[in-house]
């Protein structure tokens, strides 16, 4: 910054806000006032000193200032919690979720610790936080466990996930507003059950708000898992169909077309099987894409109603599993929106790591496996958000 434009800017160098005011205006980043004007916290006094100095000229400290502004707060594991600490990484992650959330006034009311809408606004406020310690949680947690998500219980991640899209559709007050968050995640599908004897069609239209993905026990990549999803399959024997037409159970052929597709995709790699009354987990390297166009992967399981134009997708978490089928652990990969760093959180410790270390969760050799995947509509840099620099 020029010397003439410091005079124009007409600042007092000890007023921590404005500071704040110059330090906004020449980097395009946005910073808060009320979060400035917080003076009994480590962090904030660090971050207001981090200002001045960038202020005064020593540009080295805009490093510091970013960590405190990007901070990503862990989540202490409590009654073996990982697997809600994992999705809520997640859904801090899907800001358009707490975006919607924030619009949502709740009633006040003693009713509203056993709301599951309520208690994940105020944990996701909470993890907006840049304090260093865990977020607080616990309130959270129980009242999932008053909606019979047990504390204490290792959990599925994707069960636990479409639970909590299910609670929020429940008990949100505002209709509206939740048919807005189900759209978020809504995948439209059509199904063709045709009869292989008569030939008649039975068509069907129902939505997923995860993808289920079949994997091969040999290598597979995220492509290769959506065509075979997409591909027609025969049904025969046991799994005989009842046709209308022909009266009786018949051999049929089935097959699922996208009608729309959502702002976030989520998908869930079926990495567990079911195998003479054992759970058996498939650790078998699946390989997945930063960015993918659903449109080129996988051309024919679109609908001929399907009407969209963007079918890009662009990966911002990944939920991973460590461990058995009986014994295991989660873990999350999270892209950071503001200064576009991907980040790995353990429960109550974060780290800022690597595309390469995502990577690591394709399968073996590792155990660390990803489970589900959060794609969010669009290329990574329409999603960009203004970065510091120096």
């Amino acid at each position: 910054m020029t010397e003439q434009k410091r005079c124009k800017t007409k600042v007092k160098p000890y007023s921590c806000s404005s500071v704040a005011d110059v330090y906004s205006e020449t980097t395009g980043a946005f910073y808060s006032d009320q979060f400035c004007q917080t003076q009994t916290s480590r962090p904030h006094r660090e971050l207001k000193s981090a200002l001045m100095s960038l202020w005064f000229g020593k540009r080295s400290s805009v490093v510091r200032a970013e960590i405190l502004l990007y901070r990503m707060r862990g989540l202490s594991n409590d009654h073996l919690s990982c697997c809600v600490n994992t999705l809520l990484q997640t859904l801090s992650a899907t800001w358009e979720l707490a975006d919607l959330l924030e619009k949502w006034e709740a009633v006040d009311n003693s009713a509203n610790s056993d709301n599951v809408p309520v208690q994940l606004k105020r944990v996701l406020a909470a993890m907006r936080s840049t304090l260093p310690e865990p977020a607080p949680h616990r309130d959270f947690l129980r009242c999932l466990d008053r909606n019979r998500v047990r504390l204490y219980t290792q959990h599925d991640a994707d069960e636990v996930f479409l639970s909590i899209l299910n609670f929020i559709q429940q008990q949100i007050d505002d209709k509206a507003l939740a048919f807005e968050i189900q759209n978020l995640y809504k995948i439209s599908v059509e199904t063709h059950l045709q009869c292989l004897e008569c030939s008649s069609v039975q068509t069907q239209t129902s939505y997923l708000l995860s993808l289920p993905v079949h994997i091969r026990e040999d290598h597979n990549s995220l492509e290769a898992c959506l065509t075979s999803f997409f591909e027609p399959q025969e049904l025969r024997d046991i799994n005989c169909c009842f046709c209308a037409q022909c009266g009786n159970k018949t051999p049929s052929k089935k097959g699922i077309k996208l009608l729309s597709l959502p702002r976030i995709l989520c998908m869930h790699l079926k990495r567990f099987r079911n195998s003479r009354g054992f759970t058996q987990k498939l650790d078998c390297s699946v390989t997945f894409p930063k960015t993918f166009d659903f449109s080129e992967t996988v051309q024919e399981a679109f609908s001929t109603n399907f009407a969209q134009d963007d079918c890009t997708y662009t990966l911002f978490a990944v939920v991973v599993h460590s461990g058995t089928a009986s014994f295991g652990h989660y873990t999350a990969y999270v892209h950071h929106r503001m200064n576009q760093h991907w980040y790995y959180a353990n429960d109550s410790h974060v780290k800022q790591v690597s595309w390469e270390d995502v990577q690591t969760s394709y399968g073996k050799p590792h155990r660390h496996t990803a489970y589900m995947l959060m794609y969010r509509r669009g290329l990574q840099n329409e999603e960009q958000q203004p970065e510091l620099s120096g």
